[in-house]
């Protein structure tokens, strides 16, 4: 069983073709039990974010795991595998387990350090885990992602040279406007992009905010956490009204997650003063031709990548890639020490079947033995087996911690006839044993 990571990203794919293979989060159960079917795949998490869409899973094999989960991926995007294939970027083993640390830890962001892929991770984790699609190699995996992305925020500058997607789209609306102190901003779409939209908004003395949101509990919940933090702020229900919204606002945020565009040249008239919009919808919320619009600037992803692409790394970026490295090569130890655990405790399991055959042998023929001596005897026999086999046992599981362990555990196996899936976890004696 082995680890494999399907995904497509901004750096793989343009927006267009990444926005039909987005998972919207309510369909993120339905792909994840249909990946889940998949003959050759045993666990499986789904990463899917404004600008990446990742499948980790645990698979029978490389070749029918991969051809399984773009399967998946390619009927969810309405097309054929053989279009996808040429924009996906496919990690297998160790390289998967090196992608994932890579990912949590802000370094393959469109925005190199930014924090909200931890919290995107760990929501991803918890739906798959919901569905049950995770298993043990899946959970430890993931946990140990978390934790590294953690201590990547907490031991270098990271955060303060990233920031977020949204507050780079609003640092481009800000220079458009002349700045964001007192302006008035509309947010179309109340999930967790628009929560940070509302936030880093407030942070930049925004006037105030009006939520538009297709129900009602999530739009109010935002509005009330503004008005709490003391920005006036209010709630619509319903995406009916948007020109007159859009009209009034200075800077809109769109984040919907809607399948097609909700802003279009109707609901966005032309401007003597200027306004931002800040498309963040995976697919995209703003129609074509809105840009064009006199008065209207449009930030999206597209915009944002292009810019960001050339962001130069800096000394915190090499210190969190050192980090990522380190925990790779001890994680990767690790799981190589524990695949030799059981071939050793059949080993020793061997050893001990043995030493109770040999000392039945010798009650059948030593029967007046007394019970002192005969004690001794097995004491004296277990401990000589025990010191010939302890050096063996802790070498090679130090030895097993290396890139080339697995070989070790093969050999130790060969050499004794053991079999650790066997529920004795030892093949049986011949019958010629002396």
């Amino acid at each position: 069983m082995s680890l494999l990571a399907v995904g497509m990203s901004h750096r793989s794919a343009d927006v267009r073709l990444l926005e039909r293979v987005t998972v919207a989060g309510a369909e993120v159960p339905k792909v994840l039990d249909e990946l889940l079917r998949c003959p050759n795949v045993t666990e499986v998490v789904l990463v899917s974010t404004c600008n990446r869409v990742e499948v980790y899973a645990t698979v029978e094999a490389f070749h029918a795991g991969l051809s399984d989960v773009v399967g998946v991926l390619a009927r969810h995007a309405g097309t054929e595998p053989a279009a996808l294939y040429d924009h996906l970027y496919v990690h297998y083993a160790a390289a998967a387990v090196e992608h994932l640390f890579t990912v949590a830890a802000g370094l393959d962001s469109m925005v190199v350090g930014e924090s909200q892929i931890l919290g995107q991770v760990r929501t991803a984790y918890a739906t798959a885990a919901e569905r049950g699609t995770v298993g043990r190699t899946l959970h430890e995996l993931v946990q140990q992602a978390l934790r590294i992305g953690k201590r990547v925020h907490t031991d270098t500058g990271l955060d303060q040279v990233g920031g977020s997607v949204v507050s780079e789209a609003l640092a481009d609306a800000e220079r458009v406007l002349g700045g964001l102190a007192g302006r008035r901003a509309l947010v179309v779409g109340a999930g967790s992009m628009g929560g940070l939209s509302a936030a880093a908004l407030r942070r930049a003395g925004i006037g105030s905010v009006t939520i538009a949101n297709r129900s009602a509990a999530n739009g109010e919940r935002l509005a009330a956490a503004l008005v709490e933090q003391g920005v006036p702020a209010r709630a619509v229900v319903g995406l009916g009204g948007l020109r007159e919204l859009v009209a009034a606002a200075d800077v809109v945020v769109s984040c919907t997650g809607a399948v097609g565009a909700v802003l279009d040249a109707e609901a966005v008239a032309p401007r003597t003063a200027p306004l931002a919009i800040c498309d963040l919808g995976m697919p995209r919320d703003v129609a074509d031709g809105v840009g064009d619009l006199p008065g209207v600037h449009v930030v999206d992803l597209v915009s944002l990548q292009r810019r960001l692409a050339e962001a130069p790394s800096g000394l915190d970026t090499r210190r969190a890639a050192e980090i990522v490295a380190e925990e790779l090569r001890g994680y990767l130890a690790t799981q190589r020490s524990a695949e030799v655990t059981p071939t050793v405790t059949a080993l020793r399991r061997r050893a001990a079947e043995v030493v109770d055959a040999e000392l039945l042998r010798l009650d059948s023929r030593l029967p007046d033995l007394d019970p002192g001596t005969r004690g001794e005897l097995a004491r004296t026999v277990r401990r000589v087996v025990d010191k010939l086999l302890h050096t063996p046992t802790v070498r090679v599981k130090e030895l097993a911690s290396g890139p080339a362990g697995t070989g070790y555990a093969e050999a130790l196996r060969e050499l004794f006839q053991l079999d650790p899936t066997k529920p004795a976890a030892v093949a049986a004696p011949s019958e010629d044993t002396p």
